[in-house]
């Protein structure tokens, strides 16, 4: 699972920026789970500063972590950020 974030997390950070991408997200075979989001006139918004996970599953953890940042890739809104270092530390292991 990829946490996607809102820029500036976790410190302040702006809220009610459009979300896009998620159906094409999805269209990979991933899961996006909705934390800090909402509707506002018919758009999907962040609200929060952890705002989606982006969930893959693959034959094995490097698949699984290919497919699951593919689906990150699809996914947009104004100061948007990841991490891409964390899953680096299960590789090691």
């Amino acid at each position: 699972c990829v946490v996607m974030a809102s820029g500036g997390y976790p410190s302040s950070y702006e809220k009610g920026y459009d979300i896009s991408g998620i159906d094409d997200a999805e269209k990979t075979g991933a899961v996006v789970f909705h934390a800090g989001t909402d509707f506002k006139n018919d758009l999907i918004v962040n609200t929060g500063g952890r705002v989606l996970g982006v969930t893959a599953l693959g034959n094995d953890l490097e698949n699984a972590v290919s497919k699951a940042y593919e689906a990150v890739e699809c996914i947009t809104w104004k100061d948007a950020w990841y991490r891409k270092d964390i899953a680096q530390k299960a590789f090691k292991h």
